[in-house]
Protein backbone atom coordinates (compact mmCIF):
# COMPACT_ATOMS: atom_id res chain seq x y z
CA UNK A 1 0.00 0.00 0.00
CA UNK A 2 1.50 3.33 -1.68
CA UNK A 3 1.84 5.51 1.88
CA UNK A 4 4.00 8.85 2.60
CA UNK A 5 4.80 9.79 6.16
CA UNK A 6 5.75 13.69 6.85
CA UNK A 7 8.34 14.57 9.95
CA UNK A 8 9.80 17.93 10.85
CA UNK A 9 7.99 21.17 11.21
CA UNK A 10 7.31 23.21 14.16
CA UNK A 11 7.55 27.34 15.37
CA UNK A 12 10.31 28.70 14.44
CA UNK A 13 11.92 32.63 13.94
CA UNK A 14 12.03 34.37 10.98
CA UNK A 15 15.63 34.16 9.29
CA UNK A 16 15.61 30.53 10.69
CA UNK A 17 15.60 27.12 8.96
CA UNK A 18 13.69 23.71 9.00
CA UNK A 19 13.87 20.71 7.66
CA UNK A 20 11.18 18.63 6.56
CA UNK A 21 10.88 14.94 5.88
CA UNK A 22 9.03 12.29 3.48
CA UNK A 23 9.11 8.49 3.90
CA UNK A 24 7.48 6.93 0.99
CA UNK A 25 6.80 3.53 1.30
CA UNK A 26 5.03 0.77 -1.33
CA UNK A 27 6.35 2.86 -4.40
CA UNK A 28 9.37 2.65 -6.88
CA UNK A 29 10.98 5.33 -6.18
CA UNK A 30 12.77 5.93 -8.89
CA UNK A 31 9.58 6.18 -11.26
CA UNK A 32 8.35 9.40 -8.78
CA UNK A 33 7.88 12.70 -8.74
CA UNK A 34 8.02 13.77 -5.24
CA UNK A 35 7.13 17.16 -4.84
CA UNK A 36 5.89 19.51 -1.67
CA UNK A 37 2.69 22.11 -1.40
CA UNK A 38 1.85 24.41 0.98
CA UNK A 39 -1.71 25.45 2.51
CA UNK A 40 -2.20 28.66 4.86
CA UNK A 41 -5.20 29.16 6.04
CA UNK A 42 -8.08 30.68 4.08
CA UNK A 43 -5.98 29.88 0.92
CA UNK A 44 -5.57 26.71 -2.32
CA UNK A 45 -2.94 24.41 -1.67
CA UNK A 46 -0.19 26.18 -3.36
CA UNK A 47 3.37 24.69 -5.13
CA UNK A 48 6.62 25.25 -3.23
CA UNK A 49 8.91 22.78 -5.02
CA UNK A 50 9.05 19.41 -7.01
CA UNK A 51 11.81 16.34 -7.59
CA UNK A 52 12.04 14.02 -10.53
CA UNK A 53 13.64 10.70 -9.81
CA UNK A 54 14.46 9.75 -12.95
CA UNK A 55 16.45 12.51 -13.99
CA UNK A 56 17.04 14.21 -10.36
CA UNK A 57 15.02 17.30 -12.18
CA UNK A 58 14.54 19.71 -10.11
CA UNK A 59 11.70 22.56 -9.75
CA UNK A 60 11.23 25.50 -7.01
CA UNK A 61 8.42 28.00 -6.60
CA UNK A 62 9.50 31.55 -7.25
CA UNK A 63 8.41 32.80 -3.47
CA UNK A 64 10.92 29.84 -2.01
CA UNK A 65 14.21 30.23 -5.23
CA UNK A 66 17.50 30.29 -3.35
CA UNK A 67 15.66 29.38 0.29
CA UNK A 68 14.37 26.08 0.09
CA UNK A 69 16.19 23.03 -1.59
CA UNK A 70 14.51 19.71 -2.31
CA UNK A 71 16.77 16.61 -2.08
CA UNK A 72 16.13 12.80 -1.51
CA UNK A 73 17.92 9.71 -0.18
CA UNK A 74 16.86 6.77 -2.54
CA UNK A 75 18.16 4.10 -0.14
CA UNK A 76 15.87 5.47 2.45
CA UNK A 77 12.97 6.26 -0.20
CA UNK A 78 12.55 9.75 1.70
CA UNK A 79 12.74 12.94 0.13
CA UNK A 80 13.37 16.38 1.91
CA UNK A 81 12.51 20.07 2.54
CA UNK A 82 15.45 21.88 3.59
CA UNK A 83 13.93 25.71 4.37
CA UNK A 84 16.54 28.04 5.35
CA UNK A 85 15.67 32.06 5.63
CA UNK A 86 12.08 31.49 6.78
CA UNK A 87 9.75 34.34 6.18
CA UNK A 88 6.60 34.67 8.47
CA UNK A 89 4.74 34.18 4.93
CA UNK A 90 5.85 30.56 4.77
CA UNK A 91 3.83 29.53 7.65
CA UNK A 92 1.54 27.09 6.57
CA UNK A 93 0.67 23.60 7.00
CA UNK A 94 3.46 21.97 4.12
CA UNK A 95 2.20 18.85 2.36
CA UNK A 96 4.47 16.33 0.47
CA UNK A 97 3.02 14.60 -2.32
CA UNK A 98 3.85 11.78 -4.98
CA UNK A 99 2.97 10.71 -8.32
CA UNK A 100 4.40 8.15 -11.20
CA UNK A 101 3.50 10.57 -14.43
CA UNK A 102 3.03 14.40 -14.21
CA UNK A 103 2.87 16.75 -16.42
CA UNK A 104 3.87 20.12 -15.26
CA UNK A 105 3.72 18.82 -11.58
CA UNK A 106 3.23 22.20 -10.14
CA UNK A 107 -0.64 21.34 -9.66
CA UNK A 108 -1.68 19.76 -6.40
CA UNK A 109 -4.47 17.98 -8.81
CA UNK A 110 -1.63 16.33 -10.64
CA UNK A 111 -0.58 13.91 -7.14
CA UNK A 112 -2.85 11.24 -5.76
CA UNK A 113 -0.67 10.32 -2.74
CA UNK A 114 -0.42 12.78 0.22
CA UNK A 115 1.31 12.63 3.32
CA UNK A 116 -0.42 13.79 6.77
CA UNK A 117 0.89 17.10 6.63
CA UNK A 118 2.79 19.13 8.94
CA UNK A 119 2.66 22.95 10.36
CA UNK A 120 5.38 25.00 10.17
CA UNK A 121 4.52 28.63 11.83
CA UNK A 122 7.16 31.38 11.52
CA UNK A 123 7.06 34.00 13.85
CA UNK A 124 8.50 37.89 13.29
Amino acid sequence: QEQLVQSGGGLVQAGASLRLSCVASGFTFSSLTMGWFRQAPGREREFVSHIRWSDLRTNYDDSVKGRFTISGDAAKNTVYLQMNSLKPEDTAVYYCAAERTVREGTSPFEYRYWGQGTQVTVSS
